[in-house]
């Protein structure tokens, strides 16, 4: 399969941590197209957007149908963590050829709260009212949560770029059974196109456990990938090419 290849980042992200897979999959043959979710194409060392502590998942997801819309092609929508959850709303609204869910969060339903978990947002979570606040972790608990694997050199220049995320987006995926809205669950009925789902062994704050049961909920049209040793950061960290590698090959047998 060739074509294009949509990529939605995760929490604190931007266009930018899809560098490696963009060039990876362009010399493929592939056009790749990286948007921005809302609210975080801004310079990281000014405040945080002024709307994006209560903007919520749904906002996300509406922007993003609407940049696929544009597209002249249904693309592969590819997401990392937060942009894996996304990728699975916008293929049960039927968006999409086939989805790649890398390292994704969980959909309501589904039980992530595991200590690494908790301890990743602990910040957030003891602050009141976090549901409506933009957050952005230390630069410690990033470390810890998505960038223990990656090289200590390179960890402060990935902080560097990070911005703040939603309080509201959070509340959403962690507390989603007080969710009178329902932004993060997912139907699974809906989902018809071919699903990719990889975890990585070592990782925190999307545990390969937890996403695991992801994959199982897709199981009609799953393919799912354990990728030991590796932790959040599948798309940056050291062998990131192994994950691309595997992805490739998955594309081209669909």
């Amino acid at each position: 399969m060739t074509g294009t290849i949509f990529m939605v980042h995760g929490m604190w992200a931007g266009p930018w941590c899809w560098d490696k897979y963009k060039d990876f999959f362009e010399k493929k043959g592939y056009l790749c197209v990286t948007p921005a979710l809302p609210y975080h194409d801004v310079n990281p060392d000014d405040p945080p957007h002024p709307k994006i502590g209560t903007a919520s998942l749904i906002d996300y997801a509406d922007f993003l149908e609407a940049e696929i819309k544009k597209l002249a092609e249904p693309p592969i929508i590819m997401g990392h963590s937060m942009g894996g959850l996304l990728t699975q709303i916008l293929a049960a609204r039927g968006l999409g050829k086939a989805g790649i869910l890398l390292s994704p969060a969980a959909p309501a339903g589904i039980i992530a709260l595991a200590p690494t978990v908790v301890y990743s947002f602990s910040a957030c979570l003891l602050t009141w009212a976090f549901w409506r606040k933009p957050f952005k972790p230390s630069f410690d608990k990033i470390v810890y949560s998505v960038l223990h694997q990656t090289p200590v050199e390179d960890q402060k220049d990935y902080y560097k770029k990070m911005v703040y995320e939603s309080g509201r987006v959070i509340a959403e995926i962690g507390f989603w059974i007080f969710d009178n809205n329902r932004a993060a669950t997912v139907d699974e009925s809906k989902i018809k196109i071919p699903l990719l789902i990889t975890s990585g062994g070592q990782d925190r704050i999307t545990p390969a456990k937890v996403v695991k049961k992801v994959a199982d909920k897709y199981k009609a049209v799953s393919t799912y990938k354990e990728f030991e040793g590796r932790a959040h950061n599948v798309i940056g960290e050291p062998g990131w090419e192994d994950v691309a590698g595997y992805v490739y090959g998955w594309l081209k047998g669909i």
